[in-house]
């Protein structure tokens, strides 16, 4: 079944020409999609219209086999835990434990078992020793743990990341990213959509949708679409560094098998 069908979307702001241009795509439950392309590209309105921020669009949203709209639309997203660019967004809660406990207090889950949840996603995002800290204190990456903490603690099927690391620091968005790959691994079922201009992520994805100025030119596996190289860089985006670095290595005569993915495989491939 699919977490996520678009069926022709297509939006125009007031008094502006389309964003999105007739968009259709579906994300396989338990996959891991990438949807990539450089501001304007209408990514982070076709993000708005899959939550629900935006609902005066022409097309077809279905969540897990059922189309998104009316009151059906609004018990679906139940299912789905966002995560935007700016944590500040997401915060209302005094303490970091207030902001976990949030989502948790307008499931009516019981108090004794929301303390144990709370500790549980502290821990594994790292927070477990800031819970009575207030967010405004933490540093960008600090404030989205806590961010995906109060997601994940929620048990959502579908996962949307909408720039989820664009503000952070390499090292916070290592963090992060860590924290995405260990939350799919624990959750084989959980589905992932995320939502990026950056090329590196998509590279970790099961799948890539590469969308620019309303139109998706490019869908396949990352070996698919980063083998697009002229077309990328038409519209901007340049390879992944580890497509960069197999090309020079393909240029200069070395045969790389095709089961090595990213750097460190490649790493492991020419220490042997």
């Amino acid at each position: 079944m699919n977490a996520v069908e678009a069926k022709n979307i297509t939006f125009a702001y007031q008094n502006s020409k389309d964003v999105l241009n007739n968009v259709s795509f579906s994300v396989k439950e338990g996959e891991y999609v990438s949807l990539i392309g450089h501001n304007g590209s209408g990514k982070s309105t076709l993000s708005k219209i899959l939550v629900g921020l935006i609902d005066d669009y022409k097309g077809e949203i279905s969540l897990f086999g059922e189309v998104a709209k009316g009151e059906e639309a609004r018990k679906l997203r139940e299912r789905v835990g966002i995560v935007f660019q700016n944590p500040d967004n997401q915060f209302v809660g005094s303490t970091v434990a207030d902001d976990i406990a949030f989502g948790l207090e307008n499931r009516l889950v019981k108090h004794e078992e929301m303390q144990s949840i709370i500790e549980k996603y502290a821990s594994e995002t790292g927070m477990n020793e800031f819970l009575d800290r207030a967010p405004e204190s933490l540093s960008g990456g600090q404030k989205q743990r806590v961010a995906i903490a109060g997601v994940l603690a929620m048990s959502p099927d579908l996962l949307i990341l909408d720039e989820a690391t664009a503000m952070l620091d390499p090292k916070g968005k290592n963090d992060i990213l860590r924290l995405i790959k260990k939350a799919k691994e624990e959750n084989p079922k959980l589905t992932i959509l995320s939502i990026t201009h950056d090329v590196e992520e998509a590279l970790l994805s099961d799948q890539v949708i590469v969308l620019n100025k309303g139109d998706i030119i490019l869908s396949g596996t990352p070996t698919e679409v980063f083998s697009n190289e002229d077309k990328l860089n038409e519209i901007g985006l340049e390879l992944p560094f580890f497509y960069k670095v197999k090309k020079s290595l393909l240029d200069k005569g070395l045969i790389i098998p095709d089961d090595i993915k990213n750097l460190e495989q490649l790493e492991d491939f020419l220490c042997r």
